[in-house]
């Protein structure tokens, strides 16, 4: 599986971190040793001093897809959760500074959580959903999907364009404003529509 990741979707959080508005989704990638095994804590790398945690909607690629039009992308994927992309800021914005790569700073081992998945078929509409991160049980982002700047189903078909999407991929359709860091004995909850779908320890 691979972890495709969609940056500044969300226009609150291109404001809140300074960046500019893009004419096109930004894209990145992790690994899939980034993935934050179930039951295990989220350990703070010892590279970086300053992590943060970043909530997003998710969703699991269902089939082989490639070139995929907007009007059929709903057609690969039945399922959503929310997941948290952690970002060690502090390495982040040396590594934009110099112009370099940001994987080192959004790839490390453990930087993915991904929730326990709900059909898509329990939700009204994709485009009106609430999901929210609380961090010792006090709420810290809260987003909607209707603030996207490109929808679920226009990611899908745009980044079948250049990655073939196969069976268990994974997309990070972007985050809302609110990321801050992390600290050790933090406990993180991630909710989609009052349904709490991970909690994890922060070490």
């Amino acid at each position: 599986m691979k972890i495709i990741c969609i940056g500044r979707n969300y226009t609150n959080h291109i404001e809140e971190l300074k960046n500019e508005r893009p004419d096109e989704p930004v894209v990145f990638m992790k690994p899939d040793s980034a993935v934050l095994l179930k039951q295990h804590p989220f350990v703070i790398p010892e590279f970086s001093e300053e992590v943060h945690h970043e909530l997003e909607i998710i969703v699991k690629i269902n089939k082989v897809g490639k070139y995929i039009e907007p009007k059929f992308a709903h057609k690969y994927y039945d399922d959503i959760s929310v997941g948290i992309d952690f970002t060690a800021r502090d390495l982040q914005d040396k590594l934009k500074a110099k112009g370099l790569p940001w994987e080192k700073a959004k790839a490390f081992d453990g930087s993915a959580v991904i929730g326990d998945f709900l059909p898509k078929s329990d939700f009204v509409s994709l485009e009106n959903l609430t999901f929210e991160l609380k961090k010792n049980s006090e709420t810290v982002q809260k987003g909607n999907t209707s603030l996207m700047l490109w929808k679920i189903d226009e990611l899908v078909s745009y980044v079948s364009q250049f990655f073939t999407l196969k069976i268990g991929d994974i997309i990070f359709t972007g985050t809302p404003a609110g990321v801050g860091p992390v600290k050790p004995n933090d406990v993180l909850e991630g909710f989609l529509e009052d349904k709490k779908l991970f909690r994890i320890q922060v070490k």
